[in-house]
């Protein structure tokens, strides 16, 4: 084979896969959507917990101070 087939081989094969990759993943660049969904869910998953700690912890204070009074 020449040189010149082979390389229309390699551009035909590229482009075969570019497409096969476009259309099993919708688009042609990175989903990056995709990709930080879950760990936006778990930031927020992080803050709520960090949130309900807080408000345990001044629940918690607050009763203490409450019985400290009397």
């Amino acid at each position: 084979m020449s040189l010149g087939k082979i390389l229309v081989l390699l551009l035909g094969l590229a482009a075969v896969a570019f497409a096969v990759r476009t259309a099993l993943t919708g688009t042609a660049g990175r989903d990056t959507e995709a990709h930080s969904a879950p760990r936006r869910q778990l930031d927020n998953v992080r803050e709520k917990a960090k949130q309900l700690e807080r408000d345990q912890q001044k629940a918690a204070d607050d009763l203490a101070h409450r019985l400290n009074e009397q």
